[in-house]
């Protein structure tokens, strides 16, 4: 098997996540700056198997505006698109990314000052949709398996 790679795109930074080969955990990579994530892509994926690409996407909620990031995040799939033709894209939900991502490094003991560290809650939350998309696709196998 190959790795699964994860973004919680930003205008400014993107945070990363990254299964292990037997896609069973969800781990942070790293954290880019956004103009720069292209080349760090290629970098990766010349020195690692991955399978697919699953991007954060802010799915519309009822009763609400779509969310201010939307358009950027449409532009950075059809720019994968464009860039890694071969390569599948999932998406998956990603709201409230972001406050998990804190609540799981207060739960974890990480210091407030190393909190406010935004790369970091990039990187937190790009495992967090990991994590999210990996759970659903086992669910649906699990239920095709009845």
């Amino acid at each position: 098997m190959a790795r699964i790679l994860a973004f919680d795109y930003g205008k400014k930074r993107t945070g990363l996540a990254v299964t292990d080969p037997l896609q069973i955990i969800a781990s942070t990579l790293s954290t880019v700056e956004t103009e720069n994530i292209f080349d760090y892509i290629k970098k990766y994926i010349e020195g690692e198997q991955v399978e697919c690409f699953v991007v954060g996407y802010p799915m519309p909620m009822e009763n609400t505006k779509p969310s201010h990031s939307l358009p950027l995040i449409k532009k950075f799939i059809e720019d994968l698109k464009k860039k890694f033709p071969t390569m599948p894209i999932e998406i998956e939900d990603e709201h409230f990314t972001s406050k998990l991502a804190v609540r799981a490094m207060i739960d974890g003991g990480v210091k407030k000052m190393k909190r406010r560290d935004k790369g970091l809650i990039d990187k937190v939350s790009a495992s967090i949709i990991l994590q999210s998309y990996m759970e659903r696709k086992q669910n649906f196998n699990s239920k095709n398996l009845i």
